[in-house]
C-alpha cells in the first residue's frame, strides 16, 4: 500500500513539472519583443520611451530611476524601502511590468501598433 502511494506521488509530480515545463516553454515561445515603455505614475502617464534609444530618466523628481539599454528596460534605483521596482530586473516583451507600489510607478512594455502618446 505505502508503495503504491509513493509511485502515486512521484508519477504526480513528474507529471506537474512536465505541464509547467511546457507551459514555460509556450510563454517563452509566443513572447513580442516591445517597442517602447510606457511610465505612469498614479495612473497618470508621465512619459513614453523608445527601447531602441540608450537613455536614463529621472521620473517623478528623482524617486525612481529608469534606465534604456540595449533594447531592456529597467529601475537603476528607487527611494523606496523594499527595492521591489530595481530587483524586478530588465523587462523587455509586451505585457511586462515593473512596479512600485510605495512611489506609485507603473513601468509598461508595449509592442508594436500599441496605443502610445499623441498617436
Amino acid at each position: 500500500m505505502k508503495r503504491k502511494k509513493i509511485l502515486f506521488d512521484t508519477l504526480l509530480i513528474a507529471t506537474l513539472l512536465i505541464i509547467s515545463l511546457i507551459s514555460l516553454l509556450i510563454i517563452k515561445r509566443t513572447a513580442k519583443a516591445g517597442t517602447q515603455v510606457r511610465v505612469s505614475v498614479d495612473g497618470e502617464i508621465i512619459g513614453e520611451y523608445s527601447l531602441s534609444e540608450n537613455g536614463e530618466y529621472s521620473l517623478s523628481g528623482g524617486t525612481n530611476i529608469l534606465v534604456i539599454e540595449n533594447g531592456f528596460a529597467y529601475i537603476k534605483d528607487a527611494n523606496c524601502k523594499d527595492k521591489i521596482c530595481v530587483n524586478t530586473g530588465k523587462i523587455s516583451h509586451t505585457g511586462q511590468r515593473i512596479v512600485c507600489l510605495p512611489n506609485k510607478l507603473l513601468v509598461e512594455v508595449l509592442g508594436e501598433g500599441e496605443e502610445i502618446l499623441g498617436g
